[in-house]
C-alpha cells in the first residue's frame, strides 16, 4: 500500500570520502570558521517538540512558560552557536514529520509563508506566529532534481501555507532570529498511515537534495526533524513544565535509544541504515518518518561520528540534539 502513489525510482549510489571516522563524540573539538565553499556543510538531528519552545518563551508564541528541559535547550543553544560561527549557511533546509502529503514529496517554494502555528494536542503550549523567507530557486532545484530521480514531486507555491509545528520548532531552535532563508519539505512516506516505511526514497530524496545545494552554490545546514522513541504519556502534570514528572517512558525505550546514539558517537553512519530500521520497530521511533535517513543520504553517509550535543525526555519521548560535519570538513 505504500508504494501505491509512487513512480520507479531511479538507483543512485552514495559518495565516498577518504579517512576513517573518529570514534566517541567529538564535543570536544574547538571548531573554527569553516571555508566559504558552497555544499552540505553541516547536518543536525533537530527534534521539534512544542514544550521547548514553550519554555523559552520567545516574543513569537503567546503561551508563558517558568521554562523546563534545559539540557536539551542548552544543547540547542550550543548548535546555534556552531551554526552562526563556524557554518555560516546561505539557507537552513528542513524535512519534517509532521507535514504529511499523501500523494508525493512536497517542497515549499512560498516566497514569504507568514502565519500562525498551532499544535494541535498541545495548544495551551505552542501558538506561535512565523513568518519567514523562502529560498525558492532552492527549493525549486530540489523538486526538479527530486522528479528527474524518479519521485513524485510538486512544487507548493500557495502563499496561503499553514505551516506545521514540527517545521518551525526545528527551524526556531536552532535560528530564533529567522534570519537565514529556508527550504521546507513534506514527509511523504505515509508513516502514520501504512506499516511500510519505505526509506529508501528518502534516500533518492537527500541524493536530490545534495545535487541541487551543489548546483545553485548554496552552502546548506541539513535538519532532521525527529524525536527518537516516540512512546509517550497521555496526561500531563498541572504544570507542563514540572521536571519531577519527566523521565524516559520506560527502559525498553531508552536502552534503545541509547544503542541508537552510542553507533551515532562511534562512527561511522553507514551501519545506521540498518540499525535506524531496527529503532523505529523496537520504539514507534519518529525516524519513521525518514528526515533522518534523509540528512544522512544526503551527506552521502559520511564516514565520521556524529556530535552528540544533548538528550533528554519531553512527555517519555527521547530527543536527542546531534550534529555531523561532512567528510573532510576542517572541524571534523
Amino acid at each position: 500500500m505504500s508504494r501505491v502513489f509512487r513512480v520507479p525510482v531511479a538507483t543512485t549510489h552514495a559518495r565516498t570520502g577518504g579517512g576513517t571516522g573518529a570514534a566517541g563524540s567529538t564535543g570536544g573539538r574547538a571548531p573554527q570558521p569553516a571555508p566559504a565553499r558552497a555544499g552540505i556543510v553541516a547536518g543536525c538531528l533537530s527534534p521539534h517538540p512544542p514544550h521547548l519552545i514553550y519554555a523559552e518563551n520567545p516574543p513569537q508564541n503567546e503561551p508563558r512558560s517558568t521554562g523546563g528541559w534545559e539540557t536539551l535547550r542548552w544543547a540547542y543553544e550550543r548548535l546555534r552557536k556552531r551554526i552562526q560561527e563556524v557554518h555560516r549557511p546561505d539557507v537552513l533546509i528542513v524535512h519534517a514529520p509532521h507535514w504529511i502529503t499523501m500523494v508525493g514529496h512536497h517542497v515549499n517554494c512560498a516566497p514569504n509563508p507568514r502565519g500562525i502555528s498551532v499544535e494541535p494536542i498541545f495548544p495551551h503550549l505552542f501558538r506561535y506566529r512565523y513568518d519567514f523567507r523562502t529560498d525558492v530557486e532552492l527549493g525549486e532545484a530540489i523538486a526538479d532534481e527530486a522528479s528527474g530521480l524518479g519521485l513524485v514531486t510538486r512544487k507548493m507555491r500557495d502563499p496561503r501555507v499553514r505551516v506545521d509545528y514540527a517545521t518551525i520548532g526545528a527551524l526556531h531552535l536552532v535560528n530564533p532570529a529567522w534570519d537565514i532563508p529556508v527550504v521546507s519539505l513534506s514527509a511523504n512516506n505515509n508513516p502514520y498511515f501504512y506499516s511500510e516505511a519505505a526509506l529508501e526514497e528518502m534516500e533518492v530524496l537527500g541524493e536530490a537534495t545534495r545535487r541541487a545545494v551543489e548546483a545553485t552554490g548554496r552552502r546548506a545546514v541539513l535538519l532532521a526533524s525527529n524525536s527518537l522513541s516516540h512512546l509517550h504519556w497521555h496526561e500531563e502534570p498541572e504544570l507542563p513544565e514540572d521536571m519531577e514528572r519527566e523521565h524516559p517512558y520506560n527502559n525498553h525505550q531508552y536502552r534503545w535509544d541509547m544503542k541508537l546514539l552510542e553507533a551515532i558517537r562511534r562512527g561511522p553512519t553507514a551501519p545506521l541504515r540498518e540499525l535506524i530500521t531496527e529503532h523505529i520497530e523496537a520504539t514507534a521511533s519518529e525516524t519513521k518518518a525518514g528526515s533522518l535517513t534523509w540528512m544522512l543520504a544526503a551527506m552521502g553517509w559520511p564516514r565520521v561520528a556524529g556530535d552528540v550535543l544533548g538528550y533528554g525526555t519531553i512527555i517519555g519521548t527521547g530527543n536527542a540534539v546531534v550534529e555531523w560535519l561532512p567528510e573532510g570538513s576542517p572541524n571534523g
